[in-house]
């Protein structure tokens, strides 16, 4: 027989795969959105799922005023992730994205186009002006996300200015008013002096201010005996501690806590009232070099008390309220009911008037009643009048201390100006009425909150705000839909008329509000209801923009949109729990009956590496344009997955590299398992799950283990949980194990042999798993994956794999025989701490070149003398010779293996050349050869 001419090369089983090592993901993504976009792939998702139970996630709006930044695409990515969970756990979940398109934000930036061209504009072109403002920022934003790989309704998205919507914000506010929660009154609201409109609390931010604080005496006028007997025919007064000094011209009166002990305390012939608990700290802020305590009272005593106002021709009267605190001050309030909402309450309660003599640029004016503002302060802004104020204060002999401070102090979230408490006409839903605020609170407890902490958060905050002031006064919204008498100014608020108006919007927009007057919007015979006049005008406000927002449910939880009532969930930032949350939650109660969401859940906000907030002026700021550029959006979204959006979270360069490693080990474990089945068709070359080699049934049962964890983390939206999860499943159960031990099986075997088929089996099982488990998250990956897997139609619309898919055919006694592999891994890696101490002492180079002597105990020896011929494979040696002892664990010696090295497989064996026509090679790879096409005839 001649020997045969055989290239060994030739018949060994290395893997084939298009599938690149290289993503190039900045050049392919493109590609890929490109293609779903041509197939729609969204719509063949929508179809594949008719008919499946319904989970809606209803998308918060975000602001159409720039492009998106990394906190954006955060909260984006996150909301793609519950989408394509649930669209894959067997859910029909459409995703219909929003903006949120009115505001200041754009106003302004409107204002700064226009410049002085705005003087000459109507309302109606400034709206305009600025919806095509919205219009751009909307498409640019809606490009950004959808290069994030966001699948979605991108193409009939909901707008808060589509007339369709602006009529059901206006519609919204008609049902409010004719339920009536609605009403108009003069009470403090916060106010931006910049802008000149009022702002709700959502649209209030905190930050440092410097502010005077001055400690004032009022002379008491009527009679100290009243109060307590030792204070008879003394000079007493009133001593009241403020950081707003130019709010003391409004001041109506001074308010104790009837609680509260208080005492009145000589200080050099003058007697001062002060909080028994603050006179120490008072007396050391003041100054006094001495005081006696002359009595001492319960604060119910000073209730209709009279003090002179220490500047102007007025009396402030003593009340009670349990708003007075002993955090700071003195015990007494300065009370100005124009200028503060728990002087406002306090003040109602004692029928005083809601005095403002503040306008809407913040300056003093006198409003001509209720004494006179003094001169010096007229047409001066509230911060120029502080020190004019403090010096009256000092001339008049009432400053008694002073000293600047610094404090968190209420500032417009637009224009990040100083705000004041400024009493104007305002519209407002009152959160008593028909008990608003009672049902808000119950339906607070009928919702899942994430996380848990949630629900107290969002209950304190509803349980404590005042009134929602829901008027403005700009020009870009939704206009407030009431007429008035042009005679009484009695609102005309006939339900029939304002459904019209609200008609007309949906099919012109808002807009014509501002474009036709108030007899061409009022039916020809109107009369007002309370002097019969047939004239009217229009409210000049506009809504808050989170009653716009807060809409939202209203416009798009529908038929047309094909989204039920309520949604099952909505997930936004934090700081939504006093913004689009609770908006949405009020007008849902209000109008539904309930709250709008089923469950809620909010995620952190995006740091720097050293858990900085991101601002390009601090230079710390990382664009997601630019990671896509560099390094594909697919990094932004495993960013997005690795970590618990429910905290804060970081992201830096350092953190960006890491990333980029973990996908490079998560491609490559997909490249293994393309590469290693590319001659293996499951329908012909499957092997039955309980034919299968016990390594591959134990790494299958293991797989198996985290598709179920898996799938319970997607469930509970832990989406960090089963990036970890499969991240680890890959490095450590597939690439240093089950990988490392199949490399001689998959290349050395014949190609069709029951053992190669036994290993193709179970790493297509694995493929099919891992493709599907990461679909939601590495969205593009997957998807090329899939298409090389042969995969029918897009992975996104397949369904998540089942437990069950990876062990079919395992029976309960196969199952047991695994368990064996889980103490047989232990020892391997001792056995590779040894095999590594020997190469590193030059006893062995490479593996294959070491015999390994292993000695174990009673309990152990069984299991190796009965996998014994498993041994040389799972540590990747020639030989494992097996040894009793009597010491508890094993001893692992290694030598180099004896033999010949086989120049196909690399090991050491006994056999080489056994075959006497194929030199060179160990009678295993001789009968592999000799299974090889093309190989078996004589050359």
């Amino acid at each position: 027989m001649n020997p045969l001419n055989v290239d060994l090369k030739q018949t060994i089983n290395l893997p084939r795969t298009n599938f690149s090592m290289k993503a190039n993901l900045p050049q392919a993504e493109p590609k890929m959105l490109a293609r779903w976009a041509e197939e729609d792939l969204y719509g063949q998702i929508r179809k594949s799922r008719a008919g499946k139970p319904v989970w809606i996630l209803h998308d918060g709006p975000p602001y159409a005023n720039g492009r998106i930044h990394l906190g954006t695409a955060f909260n984006k990515i996150i909301k793609d992730f519950m989408v394509k969970s649930k669209t894959m756990a067997g859910f029909d979940s459409p995703y219909v994205p929003g903006w949120d398109c009115h505001g200041l934000p754009i106003e302004h930036k409107v204002d700064q186009e226009l410049g002085a061209k705005k003087a000459q504009m109507s309302a109606g072109s400034i709206r305009r002006a600025c919806r095509k403002y919205a219009e751009k920022f909307v498409n640019l934003q809606r490009e950004d996300f959808k290069r994030l790989g966001v699948l979605g309704r991108w193409d009939q998205p909901y707008l808060t200015m589509a007339p369709k919507y602006q009529a059901v914000i206006a519609g919204a506010f008609v049902d409010f008013l004719d339920k009536g929660y609605v009403y108009k009154g003069l009470k403090p609201v916060n106010w931006c002096m910049h802008d000149k409109t009022a702002l709700a609390e959502a649209e209030v931010e905190y930050a440092d201010h410097k502010s005077p604080s001055v400690w004032v005496r009022f002379a008491l006028t009527s009679d100290p005996a009243a109060i307590d007997p030792a204070l008879a025919g003394r000079n007493v007064f009133g001593l009241i501690w403020t950081t707003t000094p130019w709010t003391l011209p409004a001041n109506l009166a001074i308010a104790f806590n009837p609680k509260y002990q208080y005492v009145a305390v000589d200080v050099e012939g003058s007697v001062y009232i002060v909080a028994a608990d603050l006179v120490e700290t008072t007396a050391a802020k003041c100054n006094w070099s001495g005081m006696t305590t002359l009595a001492r009272f319960s604060g119910d005593r000073l209730e209709g008390t009279k003090f002179q106002h220490p500047f102007m021709d007025r009396t402030s009267v003593g009340i009670l309220g349990d708003h007075v605190t002993l955090e700071q001050g003195t015990g007494a309030v300065h009370t100005a009911p124009g200028h503060g909402q728990e002087d406002y309450v306090a003040g109602m309660q004692y029928g005083l008037e809601v005095y403002c003599p503040v306008d809407s640029s913040g300056r003093m004016f006198d409003p001509g009643t209720n004494a006179t503002v003094p001169a010096a302060l007229l047409g001066k802004s509230v911060w120029e009048a502080n020190p004019l104020v403090i010096d009256i204060l000092r001339e008049r002999g009432a400053l008694v201390g002073q000293e600047n401070i610094s404090h968190s102090y209420p500032h417009c979230w637009r224009c990040h100006n100083a705000t004041i408490f400024r009493a104007t006409d305002q519209w407002f839903i009152g959160m008593d009425n028909n008990s608003l605020r009672a049902n808000a609170l119950a339906a607070i407890k009928n919702v899942k909150w994430m996380p848990e902490w949630g629900e107290n958060r969002i209950s304190n905050m509803v349980g404590s705000r005042p009134d929602w002031c829901i008027s403005r006064q700009r020009v870009w919204g939704v206009p407030i839909v009431v007429f008035y008498c042009e005679k009484c100014r009695h609102p005309l608020t006939d339900r029939k008329i304002l459904d019209s108006v609200v008609e007309l919007f949906a099919t012109h927009s808002a807009d014509i509000w501002f474009d036709k007057t108030a007899s061409e919007l009022v039916p020809a015979g109107t009369s007002c209801s309370k002097c019969g006049a047939g004239e009217f005008t229009k409210e000049n406000d506009i809504l808050d923009v989170w009653f716009d927002s807060g809409s939202s449910h209203l416009a798009t939880l529908n038929e047309e949109y094909g989204l039920h009532w309520p949604a099952d969930f909505y997930m936004e930032g934090g700081d939504q729990y006093r913004g689009w949350f609770q908006s949405s939650l009020l007008i849902g109660v209000g109008l539904r009956g309930g709250a709008p969401f089923r469950g809620c859940a909010t995620h952190g906000w995006a740091l720097d590496g050293d858990g900085k907030a991101m601002h390009k002026s601090l230079g710390n700021a990382i664009e997601p344009a630019d990671i896509i550029k560099d390094s594909g959006a697919e990094i932004i979204r495993l960013w997005t997955g690795s970590v618990d959006f429910t905290e804060d979270v970081r992201l830096s360069p350092m953190i960006l590299t890491r990333l980029s490693e973990a996908y490079r080990k998560l491609r490559n474990t997909f490249r293994y398992l393309l590469g290693n089945i590319h001659d293996f068709d499951p329908a012909r070359d499957a092997v039955p799950g309980g034919e299968l080699a016990e390594i591959d049934q134990w790494v299958l049962v293991r797989a198996e283990d985290l598709v179920m964890r898996s799938r319970v983390a997607y469930d509970e939206f832990a989406f960090n949980k089963v990036y970890r999860a499969v991240y680890d499943f890959a490095t450590v159960d597939l690439s240093n194990v089950y990988f490392d031990v199949l490399k001689d099986r998959l290349y050395t075997s014949a190609a069709k042999s029951k053992a190669r088929r036994s290993a193709q089996t179970a790493l297509y099982r694995l493929a099919q798993a891992l493709v599907r488990l990461l679909a939601p998250i590495l969205s593009f990956t997957t998807e090329e994956v899939w298409g090389h897997l042969g995969g029918a139609g897009s992975v996104h619309a397949a369904y998540f794999p089942e437990p069950g898919d990876l062990t079919e055919g395992l029976t309960a006694e196969h199952r047991a025989r695994v368990e064996s592999w889980n103490r047989l891994l232990p020892l391997r890696d001792e056995v590779l701490k040894s095999l590594e101490t020997a190469r590193q002492e030059k006893v062995i180079g490479a593996p294959l070149e070491a015999a390994v002597r292993l000695s174990a105990d009673e309990p152990l020896y069984p299991l190796l003398e009965k996998y014994a011929h498993e041994l040389p494979g799972l540590f990747i040696v020639s030989h494992v010779v097996l040894a009793k002892q009597t010491e508890s664990g094993i001893r692992a010696t290694i030598e180099r293996a004896g033999g010949t090295k086989c120049e196909r497989c690399w090991k050491y064996t006994h056999d080489v050349g056994s075959d006497a026509e194929i030199a060179n090679v160990c009678a295993a790879c001789a009968a592999a050869i000799r299974e090889t096409p093309g190989v078996g005839q004589s050359v």
